[in-house]
């Protein structure tokens, strides 16, 4: 081992990197060796890596809604195994959302790093699989009243000893799970993962030595403290309070209440949640680590984007969230559709932030995740069962100064698409139309981005749909005179005599032929339209972004609809 010595700040981001690169490492590793397409093509995962404390030192680059969730996981981890209860080889698997979990569909594994015989670290991803059983397949139903129904629920086990299977428990997931070689499959790759990140972390430390690692690692922490720190100084002091709503809980059509109070002073802000809806009956309920979630996203997301997301970040902020809220339920409340509601909170900190520092706060963005699980029996391959999840965001909130960007999830979870080719090879589907929908983006001196619309035709009958989305009701709000986002709607066979709009949150049959437009919420704008530059407002009509009559309407530029020239005249006019 090497001797204690101060080390410089050099070592200490040399380290920092090391970090970040076997986080990345891990994920990468996940994703090529995943079976399912919401792994390999949406990448709804995360990995990262502990101190044997279990802080959390780096994250990989995918989804921030995985923030804090693994560090409460940690302390629940650390709580039941000792030290020497750990031995190399070993991977411990859980998914309840009551243990610092998100929803029963997020796999979380952990692996313990030796070095010299002494516990040094661990190392863990998060995935969200395509089916755990419950209810509904891919246990994404809207309505569900209790986490039971919501599929298989895994305590703190190990899933792996020594290197090897822990076969009771992979027959307990074979007996639960609709299409068990995909999960089990998956659930493996995150094994696989973790044991990439517990040979890489032994690496570092066997190359520079436990007590480098360790000091550079305390300091790395010290330092995103301390610039989040110094960013929160330079908001005002005060009280700012955000406000932004559910829907519904998919049972009734309630809308559910998310109120923000920060209150900063000096280096430091607490945020509590008083006056925000107790919790519901549907699975729209949060739990308390996706909550933190939101919180420090925010914060950091504002004050210092570029930190290095550890857990000397969460130092300076104090989160309270009261216990039976819908952000902090009592089990048994189901939890599926926790995302709708912390994308809220970030809505709701958004708006309250904007009072303190309106140049550095986006507009409303679409603040959902709809979340689509199909299956049924699929004749191309001899009637087997399949399991399809489908994950769509929508449009992002405009900036202080540009528009927002086109296409880009945003907020937490920041996945990517499936893409058509692999849905359609992969699941008896055919994708009809992808596309932008004109005239839903907020209009603004900055304009939001445009909703999705995304078209399915389904080739074979019974085919189950669960589902949950969300801003169907409350639109994406603009910011200093920007307008509202359009709001998203699920339509069944458009165009026909058999259209039907279906309630965002539910369970329904699809039959050979039917056609699902999914059609997602745009972002807000920012600023006033009739500010915008003439020059922009043509060239989103020319993109057929915005039609000749919103152009009009909305931002006062009058547009010939053949020349699609710009009547100055009418214009300056039409502008006052």
């Amino acid at each position: 081992m090497m001797a204690t010595k101060a080390i410089d700040q050099v070592t200490m981001q040399v380290i920092r990197y090391a970090m970040e690169q076997i986080a990345d490492e891990m994920g990468y590793t996940l994703v090529r060796t995943a079976r399912s397409t919401i792994i390999k093509e949406i990448m709804d995962i995360t990995c990262a890596v502990f101190d044997e404390r279990g802080r959390t030192i780096a994250q990989a680059h995918h989804a921030p809604m995985l923030l804090t969730g693994f560090e409460i996981t940690m302390e629940r981890l650390l709580e039941k195994f000792r030290p020497e209860d750990l031995a190399d080889g070993d991977v411990i698997v859980s998914n309840d959302p009551y243990l610092g979990g998100q929803h029963i569909m997020d796999c979380q594994t952990f692996a313990p790093v030796f070095h010299e015989g002494k516990l040094v670290g661990f190392v863990g991803s998060i995935a969200h699989q395509s089916d755990m059983g419950g209810a509904a397949p891919g246990g994404v139903a809207g309505g569900m009243t209790e986490i039971y129904q919501e599929g298989l629920r895994l305590p703190m086990l190990k899933l792996y000893r020594g290197y090897r299977e822990n076969s009771d428990v992979f027959q307990v997931l074979e007996a639960n799970i609709r299409v068990p070689d995909r999960t089990i499959g998956d659930i493996k790759a995150q094994a696989a993962c973790n044991f990439v990140g517990v040979r890489r972390l032994k690496e570092v430390f066997a190359k520079y030595g436990a007590d480098t690692v360790q000091e550079a690692t305390g300091m790395l922490m010290d330092y995103s403290e301390k610039r989040i720190r110094e960013g929160l100084k330079a908001i005002p002091d005060g009280v700012y309070t955000g406000v932004d709503f559910v829907d519904d809980d998919g049972l009734t059509d309630q809308p559910i209440k998310i109120q923000v109070n920060l209150r900063k002073l000096g280096d430091e802000v607490a945020v509590d949640f008083k006056g925000t809806s107790p919790q519901v009956g549907g699975n729209t309920n949060c739990p308390v680590a996706t909550t933190h979630a939101g919180v420090y996203y925010t914060i950091i997301g504002v004050v210092d984007p570029l930190v290095p997301a550890n857990s000397g970040c969460y130092r300076p902020v104090r989160v309270e969230v009261e216990y039976g809220t819908v952000l902090n339920p009592r089990p048994p409340a189901a939890v599926a559709a926790r995302t709708n509601t912390a994308q809220k909170i970030v809505e709701a900190m958004l708006k309250a932030l904007a009072q303190a520092l309106p140049t550095k706060v986006v507009a409303g963005s679409h603040a959902q995740i709809s979340t689509c699980g199909f299956s049924g029996y699929d004749a191309r391959n001899g009637n087997g069962r399949f399991v399809y999840t489908e994950i769509q965001g929508g449009g992002a909130g405009a900036r202080p100064d540009a528009d927002a960007r086109e296409g880009q999830d945003s907020h937490l979870a920041r996945f990517m698409n499936t893409p058509i080719e692999a849905a359609e090879i992969e699941f008896p589907v055919r994708v009809e139309k992808y596309e932008f929908i004109t005239d839903s983006a907020g209009a603004g001196k900055f304009r939001g981005s445009m909703g999705l619309r995304k078209d399915i035709r389904f080739l074979c009958d019974n085919v189950s749909f669960a589902r949950y989305g969300d801003r169907q009701e409350f639109a994406p709000f603009g910011l200093f005179g920007g307008r509202e986002g359009a709001r998203g709607r699920f339509i069944l066979n458009p165009g026909t005599a058999g259209e039907v709009r279906l309630k965002s949150k539910g369970l329904s049959k699809l039959n050979y032929g039917d056609l699902l437009s999914l059609r997602l919420p745009a972002g807000g704008g920012y600023g006033d339209p009739r500010e915008r530059e003439i020059s922009r407002v043509r060239q989103d009509v020319l993109d057929r972004k915005v039609s000749v009559e919103v152009a009009r309407e909305a931002y006062g530029v009058v547009i010939d609809p053949v020349t699609v020239l710009v009547d100055e005249q009418a214009t300056a006019e039409l502008r006052g």
